[in-house]
């Protein structure tokens, strides 16, 4: 059970990256939209994306107890989600919205400002990391800078003029 607590805490062994290891998770959460989260439909990418919240919250507070840290660093599963959070309900293909984004140029927007979000922390974001206890605080701040980065690139495409 500790190698399987391991293997999701780190995101998929992202976590152990020597330089940046929460942007090693965040491209795991990118390359799994890549992969397949995108072309979910809207109800199944949300019951999807919850349920990898919850296993996130579940294998964080293992980390917490096999690390014996309250935040450990190599955990990066919060990273991940976070991600998937930022990418919910846009286009697998195509441009987002009417803007001139394409899928591509999108996705590295969103990653873009994720990682933006999700390193400054704005209110209530840091307030969630250092308030909620155990997996709670890990997980649910990402989550939060996910909204945050989601919101921010669909109000980019909208001031964008189309291509």
């Amino acid at each position: 059970m500790r190698g399987f607590v391991l293997f999701i805490a780190t995101g998929a062994g992202s976590g152990y990256a020597p330089v940046a290891p929460g942007t090693a998770g965040a491209l795991v959460g990118l390359a799994l939209y890549v992969l397949g989260f995108g072309a979910l439909g809207a109800p199944l990418y949300v019951l999807t994306l919850l349920s990898g919240i919850a296993l996130a919250v579940w294998a964080s507070a293992g980390a917490i107890e096999i690390f014996g840290q309250k935040d450990p660093g190599q955990v990066t599963i919060d990273e991940v989600v976070g991600m998937l959070t930022t990418l919910a309900f846009l286009p697998a293909t195509g441009t987002l919205s009417a803007g001139p984004f394409t899928i591509e140029s999108g996705l590295l927007a969103g990653f873009v400002f994720f990682r933006m979000f999700d390193i400054l922390k704005p209110f209530p974001i840091r307030w969630i990391e250092r308030n909620l206890p155990g997996g709670y605080g890990i997980v649910l701040d990402d989550v939060a800078a996910g909204i945050y980065a989601n919101v921010a690139l669909r109000i980019v495409a909208m001031f964008l003029p189309p291509s």
